[in-house]
């Protein structure tokens, strides 16, 4: 089958609109129609990154209508809406106790991960593309998932709206819901108002009693967190954040969410914390946060880890999509649609902040 993809070929230049060529389904595999399809700032970084083999074919927030399946797939069959996420094995330890983002074989399946007999699912000009992105690839018309990574939505959900819930916004929602899970009258303090910053303020608003604050230096994105409930949003150049939070929440945060992947700003996040507070850190950065042991210990407070919101994709996105069609997840406001061959147009805004979430849609096969 024959498709456009935005493909990579040099990871400082801009993505490249191709015509690929798609494998047929496998027996273990689901042809899916992308109808949309998240930029996660995860799918950058993997670009940046490099690889010896380009081109390059990302995209982990896709979703669509099942084409085919192989002979082997249960519970998908053709026709069904569905929204992507990540693969995990089902059978190590972690998966037999739920904790699938955090599967022994994670890193194999869901970095380009490969057929078994290594043929291409992918070409383009008979050359083969790096594909196999959280099993997916959805930087294209067309992708080959499997069932492990593949969720059924209802038939008349929006896609655009539901593709980040793949990633992004399961991973804010999560770690909110999941493993925070503040209690009424908890005060959470949401460092970074991207994607997943956002995600997890509208989580902690559909619990009750529930006071948010939000760190965030685009001008844009401190306004909408507010006009979507938050209290308030500070700038973090604004002056001395562990003071001005300390102020606005009685004396600490009982609850903190980093989305930013910076040591610096984990170290601010623990250092608001009230005394038996935590903090869910989900930005995959790098270095060491100056954290003072002592503040730890003797204010009893946590940091814990956590990958797409430590969920059972198959449960939460459902879930998720229900609060969403109640009005109380309106995770919509968050959405920007762009033409799959306006993904220049699309990382440009999202850099200068005027959008939280971009999302392409297929305009063309």
């Amino acid at each position: 089958m024959t498709t456009t993809a935005a493909l990579s070929r040099d990871p400082h230049a801009p993505f490249d609109i191709e015509s690929v060529t798609v494998d047929d389904p496998r027996d273990d595999e689901i042809l899916v129609r992308i109808e949309a399809a998240g930029i996660c700032h995860t799918d950058l970084v993997s670009r940046a990154a490099g690889s010896p083999q380009r081109p390059v074919l990302l995209g982990h927030e896709g979703a669509g209508v099942v084409e085919a399946t192989g002979s082997r797939v249960a519970g998908v069959r053709p026709g069904d809406r569905v929204v992507l996420t990540y693969r995990h094995c089902g059978d190590c330890r972690n998966c037999r106790l739920g904790r699938l983002a955090y599967c022994a074989r994670s890193t194999v399946l869901n970095q380009f991960g490969a057929r078994p007999d290594r043929t291409p699912r992918i070409t383009v000009a008979g050359t083969a593309v790096r594909d196999g992105f959280f099993g997916q690839s959805s930087f294209a018309g067309y992708a080959l998932a499997t069932a492990d990574n593949t969720v059924v939505v209802p038939g008349d959900t929006d896609l655009a709206v539901a593709a980040p819930l793949g990633c992004g916004f399961q991973t804010g929602a999560g770690a909110v819901l999941n493993v925070l899970a503040p209690e009424p009258d908890a005060r959470l303090v949401v460092f970074g108002a991207g994607a997943v910053g956002m995600a997890g303020l509208l989580a902690a608003l559909t619990l009750p009693g529930v006071d948010v604050v939000v760190v965030e230096p685009a001008v844009r994105r401190r306004e909408l967190a507010v006009e979507l409930g938050a209290t308030a949003a500070l700038d973090p150049a604004a002056g001395d954040m562990a003071a001005a939070l300390a102020d606005l929440t009685g004396g600490g945060a009982t609850h903190a969410l980093d989305t930013t992947g910076r040591p610096e700003v984990l170290a601010t996040a623990v250092s608001a914390l009230g005394v038996g507070g935590a903090v869910a850190v989900v930005g995959l950065g790098a270095g060491v946060p100056p954290i003072d042991l002592r503040d730890i210990v003797l204010g009893g407070k946590s940091v814990r880890g956590c990958l797409e919101g430590d969920a059972v994709p198959a449960q939460f996105i459902p879930r998720l999509l229900e609060l969403y069609r109640a009005g109380r997840f309106p995770i919509d406001r968050l959405v920007r649609t762009y033409p799959h061959t306006e993904i220049g147009a699309a990382l440009a805004d999202q850099r200068d902040g005027d959008v939280v979430k971009p999302v392409l849609t297929r305009c063309a096969r």
